[in-house]
């Protein structure tokens, strides 16, 4: 790669400093030099401390290494480069700590193209292979680029520290290959909260919730401090597994650690009891806030609306309005889905009027699409269908599975098989329509189509997501599917069962038993 550092970033740029810097003469004669352009542009004197370098009787990598730093650190980051510039100008040969800065300001330029060039000249003088320049090359490529740039710089990386296998377990999750994002951890010689925090955030954003909890559990046998951004993944993992009680157990362990809690983990406490179903609990968080924002108010309505109590949703949206907190899309979203909850149709439908008329910037498909599902469940469909015709824009896939979600409800087959339709059309493999049109089949006892159906899913490969449970035993987590064999414990938990079916044989259920997942041979 041609090293073009030189050269980038204005050239005129020297030139232009160049006649900044006799503006004023040499002052604070009794500091330090280094750190005289420290205090000096900590003082939102960022020019004057240019200047000030030219008439320094010293001006060496260390000086210019503190004015980068200081200038990537007040967010000035294209002075920070072209200070880079003028180091090169002044023949002065940076160091890895004045490559790692001006890589990170690259990063947040999401200028890849100039940190590669940063990268080829630091390799030009010995220095890619540094900790300090190969971590901020990881970061780079994470976060502009491809995982196999990252893995190419963390190979070049010489004693790579925890920082760069931080950094790439980041990567991995980014790519959503948690496997080899657990292997990278798990083969780490050091480990600090930051590694165990992007492993429980990072299971937890992919949907493996039980992992996330089972490594904040992990993190807290092995005697690693949380930070106050652990406790928020630990608990939004927990509360989407409904594991309560281990919640409840990591509340404590909160207030242990940090002796309160702030409103980031108050908001996350909130939501969380609520989707646990302890309304209670959510509502005691709630009322011991000192200060709410708009995020504490909408924890709580939605948790009232998710728990089928709409109208002490509303009756929340009126003391939030009363507070003065405005409200923003999510808040409207908790009113529309507490006024489904309830069958106030008339009033939600008049909230997202209000919001569409007031604040035209509240309003968002997922908006559109909850007015679509309220009408929907309530039978109201030739409304639903002129709604989806008015939409200003295109209806997606949530459109027309919130119509087809009504018509199962009310067994409306024609429409629902023309809402099917409209689905596959958009995504051929969407498992859950095919589902969800037999179903509604079924229950009309339709049986000649169910089968058609069914028939149509083998001839395109697609299979039902199987259904899941889990149970929380000694603060660990087990997650089951339907038939599942790969648990450690599978034969104890098979011989459970077949006991268990044994006694109610001579019951009413003994066909079903005899059909059942657990009569068959187990997988060895």
């Amino acid at each position: 790669m041609k090293i073009t550092c030189r050269h980038y970033l204005l050239r005129n740029s020297y030139t232009r400093l160049h006649n900044h810097f006799n503006v004023i003469r040499r002052i604070y004669t009794q500091a330090p030099e280094p750190e005289l352009c420290k205090s000096v542009t900590e003082s939102n004197a960022i020019l004057k401390a240019l200047r000030l370098l030219d008439e320094m009787s010293r001006r060496d990598v260390v000086s210019l290494t503190a004015l980068i730093g200081n200038f990537a650190r007040q967010n000035q980051h294209k002075e920070a480069i072209t200070s880079f510039s003028a180091m090169l100008h002044l023949n002065i040969r940076p160091n890895e700590y004045t490559f790692g800065t001006v890589i990170r300001s690259c990063v947040l330029l999401k200028d890849l193209h100039l940190g590669q060039q940063f990268q080829a000249f630091a390799k030009k003088i010995g220095l890619n292979s540094n900790v300090f320049v190969g971590s901020a090359m990881l970061d780079l490529y994470v976060k502009l680029s491809n995982i196999r740039n990252a893995e190419r710089a963390f190979e070049d990386t010489y004693n790579p520290n925890v920082v760069s296998y931080t950094t790439l377990i980041r990567g991995y999750i980014k790519e959503g290959r948690l496997g080899e994002a657990m292997r990278i951890f798990w083969s780490m010689p050091e480990r600090n909260v930051v590694s165990w925090n992007n492993m429980i955030s990072g299971c937890s954003q992919m949907g493996h919730n039980e992992e996330a909890v089972n490594f904040f559990v992990e993190m807290l046998r092995k005697g690693v401090v949380p930070s106050d951004c652990t406790f928020p993944c630990a608990m939004i993992a927990a509360a989407n597994i409904g594991a309560l009680g281990m919640g409840m157990s990591f509340h404590a362990s909160a207030v242990k650690f940090f002796g309160g809690l702030d409103l980031f983990l108050s908001n996350s406490l909130i939501s969380f009891y609520a989707k646990c179903g302890s309304m209670e609990n959510s509502l005691l968080i709630f009322n011991k806030l000192q200060k709410r924002n708009v995020i504490s108010w909408n924890a709580i309505i939605c948790g009232y609306a998710q728990n089928g109590k709409g109208k002490e949703a509303l009756e929340m949206y009126k003391k939030m309005k009363l507070s003065g907190v405005q409200p923003n899309s999510v808040t409207l979203l908790g009113l529309l889905l507490a006024c489904n909850h309830v069958g106030l149709i008339d009033e939600g439908y008049k909230y997202f009027n209000q919001a569409r008329l007031e604040d035209p910037s509240l309003v968002k498909a997922e908006h559109y699409a909850s007015v679509v599902d309220l009408l929907s469940r309530s039978g109201r469909f030739q409304e639903a269908e002129k709604f989806i015709d008015d939409l200003p824009f295109e209806p997606g896939i949530g459109f027309w599975k919130a119509l087809l979600g009504g018509c199962q409800i009310h067994s409306n087959l024609e429409l629902g098989e023309f809402a099917a339709r409209k689905i596959l059309a958009l995504d051929p493999g969407d498992v859950s329509s095919y589902v969800m049109i037999s179903n509604a089949h079924s229950a009309a006892g339709r049986w000649k189509n169910v089968l058609k159906i069914r028939q149509e899913m083998r001839e395109r490969g697609l299979k039902r997501i199987p259904g899941s449970s889990w149970i929380e035993i000694k603060s660990k987590v087990h997650v089951f599917v339907t038939g599942d064999r790969r648990h450690g414990e599978r034969n104890e938990i098979y011989i459970v069962l077949r006991f268990h079916r044994e006694h109610v044989m001579d019951s009413q259920d003994i066909s079903t038993l005899q059909n059942s997942e657990f009569s068959h041979p187990i997988a060895h």
